[in-house]
């Protein structure tokens, strides 16, 4: 993909694995950080990640914010008490209109983290020198 356009990427997993000791394996350079499966500490950085962790790929912001909504459904069973959260679907639009990201983290039942991300890329407004996995 040439145009602007977004990444969608969802991690579930263990706690455990988000803070197994120190948070190493979520940086670039580190030698897991290709195979880690777990969410990278800066968002920008799934950027870095083999295109194989891509969910899907969006050019239509609304498009993107009809697959972040029907992420936290799906998973809304998960969640505790009120939760999953509701976001403000004109304002996720806007967001990506204008090349932002979304991203959503939640602990969640089971001593789990959900991350739920739309990563803007080709550019990223704060990263411009990440390459499109796609390209």
């Amino acid at each position: 993909m040439t145009g602007p356009h977004h990444h969608a990427y969802v991690w579930l997993g263990s706690g455990d694995v988000l803070v197994k000791p120190g948070d190493a394996h979520r940086r670039p350079g580190h030698k897991e950080f290709a195979s880690a499966q777990v969410m990278p500490l800066e968002c920008a950085d799934w950027l870095l990640k083999p295109a194989a962790r891509i969910e899907a790929t969006f050019e239509e912001p609304k498009e993107a914010a009809d697959w972040y909504d029907a992420q936290l459904a799906h998973y809304g069973s998960l969640f505790v008490g009120s939760y999953p959260p509701k976001p403000l679907y004109e304002e996720t639009v806007r967001a990506l209109a204008a090349g932002e990201d979304r991203v959503g983290g939640w602990w969640v039942s089971g001593g789990r983290f959900l991350s739920v991300n739309l990563i803007a890329c080709s550019p990223h407004r704060v990263r411009p020198d990440l390459a499109c996995p796609l390209a």
